[in-house]
């Protein structure tokens, strides 16, 4: 029996965490799509993709997914808006209400929300962000899971971990928001999260703050 063969290459390639993910997705869709011109259907899939808009895929109904007119605002269409504002810190509101109008959403519902932000021409994204989970949330508590499960980076499925410093900043924004949350309460709530979190390398997810 000859022996392994133990050469190694000069040069590595280093593989992207997400990447897995990432391709595990696509071909689960492509299965799904059964798409008679699969490089065809490829590229519209990643280009829409890496812009962070709608895929063209189906659902479990076997239906294509298309944006139905004046729906309304969902936690779906909020996390395909994050993906495609989230790479600065402000946005300009005519591009934020083009991007709003592409997802076929109510305008008297962007006009609402800018209006309960108080924002100019330029709008901090993730202001506007935690006002559409405040919009669908209803509750203060159920708002910042809604944040949590758009701001993760951890995959579908797992823990929606964000940083405490930043669950912090949405606590707050959002406690003020609402109006009748005093700050000394702010201030015992987020202390209270303390020790939890100190735990969890300074992560937290709405398991930690949300009764099961």
């Amino acid at each position: 029996m000859p022996a392994p063969d133990t050469t190694t290459c000069a040069w590595q390639v280093n593989i992207p965490p997400v990447l897995p993910g990432v391709l595990k997705n696509y071909a689960k869709e492509t299965i799904r799509a059964q798409p008679k011109d699969l490089l065809h259907w490829s590229i519209k899939y990643f280009t829409a993709f890496s812009r962070g808009e709608s895929l063209p895929i189906k659902d479990r109904a076997g239906t294509c997914h298309t944006p139905k007119k004046n729906i309304g605002l969902t936690l779906d269409l909020l996390k395909t808006l994050h993906r495609q504002m989230s790479s600065e810190q402000t946005c300009n509101m005519e591009v934020l209400q083009k991007k709003w109008e592409d997802l076929c959403l109510p305008m008297v519902q962007l006009n609402h929300l800018l209006l309960q932000g108080n924002f100019s021409s330029d709008i901090k994204w993730l202001e506007f962000l935690l006002l559409g989970c405040s919009a669908l949330g209803g509750t203060l508590m159920c708002s910042l899971k809604y944040a949590c499960e758009i701001l993760t980076e951890v995959e579908d499925g797992g823990a929606a971990s964000i940083p405490f410093n930043t669950f912090t900043k949405l606590y707050t924004y959002l406690a003020h928001l609402d109006g009748d949350v005093p700050q000394s309460h702010i201030d015992n709530f987020l202390s209270s999260l303390q020790p939890l979190v100190e735990l969890q390398q300074g992560m937290i997810s709405p398991l930690d703050f949300i009764p099961g």
